[in-house]
C-alpha cells in the first residue's frame, strides 16, 4: 500500500480503518509525522494500524514504512534530496525486506511541488535505485500525473502497477473531487502484478486528501 496520510490532520479513526480493511503487509507513507514527537506520533499509527515501525519519519523527511510481522526488516535507510531556499525539503526511505527467502527493497518517496525540482529529484533516486541489486518497489505522491519528467524517469525500466492491471485512468488525488493520478506504485519486473485498486470509499474520503493505492504482488523466487 503507498498512502499520502496528509500529515494525519484528517479522521484518524477513519484512517485506521481504511488500512486495516486492506490488511497490507507493507505500506510507504508520505507526510508521516517528522517533527515534534515523531517517534511517538510513529508508534500510535503502527499501534492503530495493526503493523510495526519499519523505518523513516525525520530524517526521511516524512516517508516512513510501516510492516507486519510477515516481513522480515533488514535494514532501513534515507535519503534527503538538495534544499531549495524557500521550499520543503524532501527525501525517501528504503527499506530491505524479506519474505521467506526472497529478498527486495522497499522505497517511498515524496517529489517537489516544483516541475524543474521534481524532475532533478526524480534523478538523484533514480540513481540510487541502479545501485539496488534486489528487486525493488516505488510508492510515493510525485505531485505530477504520468507524464511529468519525474515521473517518467523513475519509473524507466520499472512496471506502473496502475497499468498493468489498466487501471491508468483511476484518479488518486484530491479525496473531494479526484481528477488526477499523481500517486503510483512501480515496481521490477521481476515481480507479477496480481491486482492494482484505488481505494476510494466514505472512509477514505474521511481520511486524507490522498486515496490509498495498494498492489498484491507475487514475488519473484
Amino acid at each position: 500500500m503507498s498512502y499520502n496520510i496528509h500529515q494525519s490532520k484528517d479522521d484518524l479513526r477513519a484512517l485506521a480503518s481504511v488500512i486495516r480493511s486492506e490488511a497490507p503487509d507493507l505500506i510507504l507513507v508520505q507526510e508521516a509525522p517528522r517533527r515534534f514527537r515523531w517517534r511517538a506520533k510513529h508508534a500510535r499509527l503502527a499501534r492503530d494500524w495493526g503493523m510495526t515501525y519499519a523505518g523513516g519519519g525525520l530524517w526521511a523527511l516524512g516517508n516512513s514504512g510501516f510492516t507486519t510481522l510477515r516481513l522480515r526488516v533488514h535494514e532501513s535507510w534515507h535519503t534527503q534530496f538538495p534544499l531549495t531556499p524557500g521550499r520543503h525539503m524532501r527525501g525517501a526511505v528504503f527499506l530491505r525486506l524479506s519474505v521467506g527467502r526472497t529478498r527486495f527493497v522497499a522505497v517511498g518517496t515524496h517529489l517537489s511541488l516544483d516541475a524543474t525540482e521534481r524532475a532533478s529529484q526524480g534523478r538523484l533516486l533514480k540513481e540510487q535505485l541502479r545501485d539496488i541489486e534486489e528487486p525493488v518497489v516505488v510508492c510515493g505522491d510525485f505531485n505530477e500525473d504520468a507524464g511529468g519528467s519525474g515521473w517518467r524517469t523513475i519509473v524507466d525500466g520499472l512496471v506502473d502497477a496502475a497499468e498493468a492491471k489498466d487501471c491508468a485512468g483511476s484518479h488518486t488525488f484530491p479525496c473531494r473531487a479526484p481528477d488526477r493520478r499523481i500517486d503510483g506504485i512501480f515496481v521490477d519486473e521481476r515481480f507479477n502484478v496480481e491486482d492494482f485498486r484505488v481505494v476510494d470509499t466514505p472512509e477514505s474520503r474521511r481520511a486524507s486528501d490522498h486515496f490509498p493505492l495498494v498492489a498484491d504482488l507475487t514475488l519473484p523466487e
